[in-house]
């Protein structure tokens, strides 16, 4: 009896999992349409980011930061692509089209987060390195605590008051504790684990969608007057991350393989952080930017994969023949 609820759980939560964009989007317009149904979930947008990124540690393995010793000058080159560009191309969007402030705040605060867990899915998807995408993926999450509050400091402090140190507090709360968590449970408790993590794509599903709705229900009046324009900026950031992260890889002569990870490494960010930062130190209109990011990465993510999956390297055949 058990095995058959666990299995068709198990294949429940394969099917959210890969219509997961078309489950943020219909509930996204029902909290457009129905503020007051989602509002009640604002206050837990930071819980349920934990228990998103409680999910990512029951996933981790030692083996997934061993490509930081294997390969380190792969590793660190997404890391700093990572770090670099997308608060960078934030910051250019920012200031060429002349964002309104707490606009502008919500596209750096996105643009600042470390890569997201969804970036190892499309990476296997588009036939890409997925060690290097998970480690990529570890490493910036491990660093956030540090690097985020920095860079948002950096890059934000000219519109909005930013607080390093309670930011560093809020990130170790909301994304490493909760991660410790998870890998010290799978340490603890792998059997049990490993039968339940099929259901693990549900419970992000349900968390994420969760969030866009708390997003989009306190923030309505404020994307109906400015959400055409976030969305253009959130595609373009989004699109020129891809590209750039690409471009990255082939400019160090990086395999077809390599190129494709760092390329969605780069592109896609753990946005949930973004809203979560954005609801406890600004506006929820700051929040709107993350938010629209969690549709779109998982719109774009998949296209791009679906690409990449048909993309043939060909320097392969010069070096099988080394």
């Amino acid at each position: 009896m058990w095995q058959q609820i666990s299995t068709q759980l198990a294949r429940f939560s394969a099917f959210m999992g890969k219509t997961f964009a078309l489950w943020v989007i219909i509930f996204a317009v029902l909290a457009y349409f129905n503020p007051p149904l989602f509002t009640f979930l604002a206050p837990y947008i930071s819980i349920m980011l934990g228990i998103v990124m409680f999910g990512m540690g029951l996933t981790l393995r030692a083996k997934d930061f061993s490509e930081v010793f294997t390969r380190p000058l792969d590793v660190l080159l997404g890391v700093l692509g990572q770090f670099i560009i997308m608060p960078l191309l934030a910051y250019g969007l920012c200031i060429v089209l002349s964002l309104p402030d707490e606009i502008a705040v919500g596209v750096i605060l996105v643009g600042c987060c470390p890569g997201g867990t969804a970036s190892n899915v499309m990476t296997f998807l588009g036939k890409g390195d997925v060690p290097l995408s998970v480690t990529i993926t570890s490493c910036t999450t491990v660093l956030a605590p540090i690097v985020t509050p920095a860079l948002i400091y950096f890059f934000a402090h000219q519109w909005v008051e930013v607080d390093p140190w309670s930011m560093f507090m809020s990130i170790v709360q909301i994304v490493i504790l909760p991660i410790v968590a998870g890998v010290v449970v799978n340490s603890l408790f792998g059997k049990v684990v490993r039968q339940a993590v099929s259901i693990l794509p549900l419970v992000s599903v349900v968390a994420i969608v969760a969030i866009v709705c708390a997003v989009v229900s306190v923030s309505q009046k404020q994307i109906a007057e400015t959400g055409l324009l976030i969305f253009a900026v959130v595609v373009l950031h989004n699109c020129l991350g891809l590209f750039l992260g690409y471009l990255l890889g082939k400019i160090f002569k990086m395999n077809l393989a390599k190129r494709k990870a760092l390329s969605i490494e780069i592109g896609m960010q753990n946005s949930g952080l973004g809203v979560a930062l954005a609801m406890n130190y600004f506006s929820p209109l700051s929040a709107v930017p993350s938010a629209i990011f969690s549709v779109w990465h998982n719109i774009s993510g998949p296209i791009l994969a679906t690409i990449f999956a048909n993309m043939k390297d060909k320097d392969a055949p010069q070096e099988a023949q080394k």
